[in-house]
């Protein structure tokens, strides 16, 4: 018996798959043990310290740019959560609609009705996923939003610094997802384009997470930060202007 087209499926796509999970575990690994050498750990060690610097803030007129980095943050989160809810919602009419248009002979690979569904439904999976992040991401930075703007109270940096993280974490999952939904996608053109996309992303993603850039240890203001009260309740009103 010959070699099918429809065995690429079953080969080049776990394939692909596996490659992509394999990175992530690795970028994990060492996002978790060793955060200096990634983008990601770099990137939280420059929010612990801006988080740190608004916390330390006296005048209230200075929470304005604190405010709108929040506010920016969290509509963009917002527009990928409203993307990613369309597609899937797209994705489930595609469905309904039972179209053919991807079981041409022209696709080489398996185009099995089994398999476009199996397709689709990988494809809806990590859309919901992006959707959740995102929407979880938008939750973080609404909750440090209300904390860095609470009045007449010291709120521990360690709360903001965790909200505003934490946020950045789900966001990064967020976009994640969208990645292996992009892959999954070439693999309704067939099982060859979802491979090489997959190694080409890992390469391109192991390059824009790699940071060899060393920590900048930032200097404490003058100002000791148990110092910091806001008394004007004017901040109180900016995070529903903001949020």
């Amino acid at each position: 018996m010959g070699f099918q087209k429809e065995s690429l499926d079953l080969v080049l796509v776990p394939c692909g798959l596996i490659l992509m999970f394999v990175y992530h575990v690795v970028l994990l690994y060492r996002y978790l043990k060793y955060p200096e050498t990634t983008v990601l750990g770099f990137e939280n060690h420059t929010k612990r310290a801006w988080v740190e610097r608004v916390m330390e803030l006296d005048d209230v007129s200075n929470m304005d740019q604190p405010l709108s980095t929040i506010s920016s943050n969290t509509s963009t989160a917002t527009y990928f959560a409203s993307i990613s809810l369309t597609l899937s919602s797209l994705i489930g009419a595609w469905i309904a609609s039972n179209n053919s248009i991807f079981e041409s002979d022209l696709i080489y690979g398996d185009t099995s009705s089994s398999t476009l569904m199996f397709k689709y439904i990988s494809l809806l999976i990590c859309f919901l996923l992006a959707f959740f992040c995102f929407v979880q991401a938008t939750r973080c930075f609404i909750n440090a939003s209300y904390l860095i703007s609470m009045p007449n109270c010291n709120t521990p940096i360690y709360y903001v610094e965790v909200a505003v993280i934490r946020g950045g974490e789900f966001w990064q999952i967020g976009l994640r997802a969208l990645y292996f939904a992009l892959n999954l996608l070439l693999w309704f053109f067939g099982p060859i384009p979802m491979f090489v996309a997959s190694v080409f992303m890992v390469a391109l993603l192991h390059h824009l997470d790699s940071n060899s850039t060393p920590l900048h240890q930032f200097q404490p203001l003058c100002k000791p930060r148990g110092e910091r009260l806001i008394s004007n309740t004017r901040v109180a009103t900016q995070v529903e202007h903001y949020v």
